[in-house]
């Protein structure tokens, strides 16, 4: 068993390690604590995740920051492994050359771990929605009347009298 500490940077490119409301930032630096376990079957390969992500609110849309922190498992089958847990090629990774690709672990993980509403507090209010300013600014008493056109006449006559 080896345990590994690394850190590493975010990578940068067409695919972004998260969605599109919340993600980790390109060249971030993505904390990795793994341990590794030689197991019958291949590398069991265990540990932690922690990055910084940034994205916006899903209700007042103001830009947010926050860390992520997730826990990772995963079994690297050898090459010539043919036991029930790695019979599947498509869904277990292997070993190749004596060297692991944890990236799709990690990337895996991580984008599990992100909310797919990120709030930039539980009780944001969020926007109104007849004239799009954030209800956290607004006094407490802010509406709208909206009047249906249909009943203008009724109003212009009690209004008349």
């Amino acid at each position: 068993m080896r345990t590994y500490t690394r850190r590493i940077d975010a990578p940068a490119g067409p695919i972004p390690l998260g969605v599109d409301a919340i993600s980790v930032p390109a060249g971030a630096p993505i904390e990795l604590d793994v341990r590794l376990e030689s197991v019958t079957e291949g590398v069991y390969v265990s540990g932690s995740v922690h990055a910084p992500v940034s994205g916006e609110c899903s209700r007042c849309l103001d830009e947010l920051t926050d860390e992520v922190d997730v826990e990772l498992s995963e079994l690297f089958a050898y090459p010539d492994s043919v036991t029930d847990e790695t019979t599947d090629e498509d869904e277990v990774p292997r070993v190749v050359d004596e060297m692991l690709d944890v990236e799709q672990t990690v990337r895996d993980a991580v984008v599990l771990a992100l909310p797919m509403a990120p709030l930039c507090r539980d009780d944001c209010p969020g926007l109104c929605p007849e004239c799009g300013e954030k209800r956290a600014d607004l006094e407490p008493d802010h509406g709208h009347e909206t009047l249906d056109p249909r009943w203008a006449a009724l109003r212009e006559r009690l209004s008349a009298e």
